[in-house]
């Protein structure tokens, strides 16, 4: 079997590029649009959030299939962390931080706990 064609493979990859849009319409409209009025960078993250929306809810309906509720929000709290930080520090620039690592060791002890058997 192909390895994009499993479940867990497809819905960790539509997630994660959800994630990267929805990193943009959330928080790209404060470098971007910053001298706009706020209800040009609503709208511009109203498109944005929409191809968001077509990626996270196929995404979703993947994942549960295989993975319970809480598993799949886990995971989609994990995948959020590592495309955001990288977004953070590349594109809208701020500093690297202590706390992302000390933020994905929590999150680390929320996927043991929810992953268990």
């Amino acid at each position: 079997m192909n390895l994009i064609s499993q479940p867990l493979t497809l819905t960790v990859l539509l997630l994660l590029l959800s994630n990267l849009f929805m990193s943009f319409a959330w928080y790209g409209h404060l470098k971007n649009l910053a001298h706009q009025p706020w209800y040009i960078a609503a709208l511009a993250s109203w498109a944005i959030a929409l191809c968001e929306y077509l990626l996270q809810v196929p995404a979703n309906r993947i994942g549960y299939t295989v993975l319970s509720l809480a598993q799949l929000k886990i995971l989609q709290e994990v995948l959020t962390l590592l495309v955001f930080v990288p977004f953070a520090v590349l594109y809208m620039q701020q500093p690297l931080k202590w706390d992302y690592l000390y933020a994905a060791l929590c999150l680390m002890g929320a996927v043991y706990f929810t992953f268990r058997t």
